[in-house]
């Protein structure tokens, strides 16, 4: 949509003579002066590539999943696992879990296991929010988007979700949020604590990163 200013001189390069008071209030008559409506910033999506860290708290991975009660009532949960050890940082259930909840969410987290470099997600409008971008920019995190659609750029998450969906979500039949919750608590500590993971050397997440921790700490010794 033109301005009046532009208008008006593209008229008089099109050879018209009309003054710029008849032209502004044909401009008003016709409506032409709308605001134009501040489009929102959208994030840089050029997502570092895909690898797994050398340390904890390099890279995690967060999304959102869905599903619905036996009474048909939607329920979301927000998921976290740190790409290093596959581990489940958090699996956050409620009906609603808007921008202001995920950053509650994080500073929990954080106060047991400290910042991460660098969070990946996708554009869902939670994650592109200015609540989490204010936070990440505080506390020194990166926020790592994803492309549109290109979900294999955050597989570590997308796989773990196929996984707590196949043995969590699609198994059961929830009569309430407390049921969801309880369940999945179960479900976190058995992955976490009992569950050994190929790619970790056969080594159960909690395992692989007790492992971890007792090398530098002998390293730190020498």
């Amino acid at each position: 949509m033109y301005g009046f200013g532009l208008m008006f001189d593209t008229l008089r390069r099109e050879g018209k003579s009309w003054n710029h008071k008849r032209v502004y209030r044909i401009y008003k008559l016709l409506k032409l002066s709308f605001r134009r409506k501040a489009k929102k910033r959208l994030p840089n999506r050029h997502p570092q590539p895909l690898h797994v860290p050398e340390l904890i708290n390099q890279a995690w991975s967060m999304d959102f999943m869905s599903d619905a009660l036996m009474s048909g009532r939607r329920f979301r949960t927000f998921n976290i696992v740190d790409d290093f050890n596959r581990e489940v940082l958090v699996i956050e259930i409620d009906l609603s879990l808007p921008a202001q909840r995920v950053v509650r969410v994080l500073d929990r987290i954080v106060a047991q296991r400290g910042y991460p470099e660098k969070i990946r997600c996708d554009n869902g409008p939670e994650f592109i929010s200015i609540t989490l971008a204010d936070w990440a920019e505080e506390h020194g995190v990166l926020l790592d988007f994803i492309q549109p659609g290109k979900s294999t750029q955050n597989s570590f998450i997308e796989r773990f979700n196929r996984t707590y969906r196949t043995e969590v979500l699609d198994l059961y039949l929830f009569s309430s949020l407390t049921e969801v919750k309880d369940i999945t608590e179960k479900w976190i500590t058995k992955y976490n604590e009992k569950r050994p993971h190929k790619s970790l050397g056969k080594l159960t997440p909690v395992e692989y990163r007790q492992k971890h921790e007792l090398e530098n700490s002998n390293k730190g010794w020498h």
